[in-house]
């Protein structure tokens, strides 16, 4: 008897729960409102990311008037006048108008740190519960996904959203599976794990059921668009959703930056690097490679200069910028090395002035914005040699070198030298080339290819 009534208690509970849930949706699904909510709950993170967050607003803002831009942010310094000041300040991107903020704060369940195991499939499901906070504080006509949670698409179909995604990279991909199923030890990849046969065979089951689940979810985009060729092929082969995927370009500031003369000073070489303070960045590996490069440097060349300039989104990102630092001590390059935290756009593009390479080293980078951005200001790309750099980005323009691709230390290094022993009149015409290559990927383009993606998704819905 009392079995009996623990069941029924448990079922009547559980019937509750449900019915719940689906009040909610169909009370969110009633009151939707004519606006487009943008779900990027990190919108201080200072990447290329949040500049496509931002010229998407913007491109919303120009193609419908009438539609309310709503940003979905786990920062609750966020105000609409600060958000719309941080897209001039940081990425000179001038909003028509203030966007909307919905403050989340359940944000913790999509961080890192909160799954030291499992950690991909912990966010993505966190990420099912901090959507349906957002969709539940505010539920918009258009649902636009500009961080990657893919997760969260079911979630906003229930709620009955037209889904709009913005891609930089797939969650899972084949290359990191190929990648755990040969042993490699990576940023992603724990040693212990690639240095054991029997963990390894379980991380790819795992890897295979996450890439399975992933397609699903994947599938419930209306329209997905993607920023390089690299993520494109990938997100095609798991989604399995080819006519709803376009390849949109990412927004690169290359107007402005095209307006910086090409002659830089070489009495003292600089080389930059532009990017966030993140462990698949590969920061070590450039400061490594431009150490080796000054122990061969020739005695009657000048010593270069290698600035870092990244911003950092948490603590574990400052404690890999002091490590970088410490690592240029331990080189000793520390006086040949400058380092700049959460730089102002305006101050980047000074110093970009006056770089004569560009420094860029994540392996499978789906595309690259800083490398085009090094690219048009006039400063020649040494980037990884694979994904979007190796397909997209630096290739020959009219038959002329455009940059260096590498992949190993010593080949960055000698990548860095030899642009240094360049002549300047080859150095002036390698560039040259670079900055008409950059072009193709302009903020204006991006504009273009992404309205006229989106407008077929907005002449159906407002009918």
């Amino acid at each position: 008897m009392a079995d009996g009534i623990f069941v029924w208690v448990l079922i009547s509970a559980y019937l509750a729960l449900i019915l719940r849930l689906v009040s909610v949706v169909i009370r969110g699904r009633s009151n939707r409102k004519r606006a487009a909510g943008f779900f990027h709950p990190y919108t201080n993170d200072g990447g290329g990311g949040e500049r496509v967050l931002w010229c998407a607003v913007k491109a919303i803002q120009e193609e419908t008037s009438d539609l309310d831009c709503i940003i979905y942010t786990g920062d609750h310094d966020a105000s609409p006048e600060s958000l719309m000041a941080r897209a001039v300040d940081r990425f000179g991107v001038k909003l028509l108008y203030p966007p909307k903020v919905v403050h989340l704060y359940k944000r913790k369940w999509i961080e890192e740190t909160t799954y030291p195991r499992f950690t991909m499939i912990g966010q993505s499901f966190g990420s099912v519960y901090l959507s349906w906070e957002a969709l539940c504080k505010f539920t918009p006509l258009y649902y636009f996904d500009t961080s990657g949670y893919a997760f969260t698409y079911p979630v906003a179909r229930m709620f009955g959203c037209k889904v709009v995604c913005y891609t930089h990279y797939p969650t899972i991909s084949l290359d990191m599976l190929s990648r755990v199923h040969g042993q490699s030890s990576m940023y992603n990849n724990d040693a212990m794990i690639a240095q054991s046969i029997w963990l390894s065979r379980c991380k790819v089951i795992y890897y295979i059921f996450f890439s399975w689940m992933y397609g699903i979810v994947g599938s419930c985009a209306h329209l997905a668009m993607v920023n390089s060729s690299w993520t494109q092929s990938h997100i095609v082969k798991l989604w399995g959703i080819p006519d709803r995927i376009k390849r949109v370009y990412p927004p690169c500031d290359t107007s402005g930056l095209q307006m910086l003369p090409l002659e830089r000073p070489m009495k003292t070489p600089t080389i930059i690097s532009v990017a966030q303070f993140r462990p698949e960045k590969a920061h070590t590996l450039q400061l490594e490679a431009f150490s080796v490069a000054i122990k061969k440097l020739d005695a009657d060349l000048p010593r270069p200069k290698l600035q870092f300039v990244g911003s950092c989104r948490n603590k574990a990102d400052e404690v890999r910028l002091q490590n970088l630092k410490d690592r240029a001590i331990e080189l000793k390059v520390e006086e040949d090395v400058e380092f700049y935290k959460n730089l102002m756009y305006r101050d980047l593009v000074r110093l970009l002035g006056g770089s004569v390479a560009g420094i860029h080293s994540m392996i499978d980078e789906h595309f690259g914005i800083s490398i085009v951005e090094f690219m048009a200001a006039g400063a020649i790309p040494i980037a990884h040699n694979s994904a979007g750099p190796k397909m997209d980005i630096v290739l020959e323009e009219d038959g002329q070198q455009t940059g260096f691709l590498a992949q190993t230390m010593e080949e960055y290094a000698d990548a860095i030298l030899e642009i240094i022993r360049m002549p300047e009149t080859e150095r002036l015409k390698m560039a040259a080339a670079a900055r008409i290559r950059a072009g193709r990927f302009s903020e204006q383009r991006f504009y273009e290819d992404f309205k006229a993606a989106v407008q077929p998704i907005l002449r159906y819905s407002s009918k």
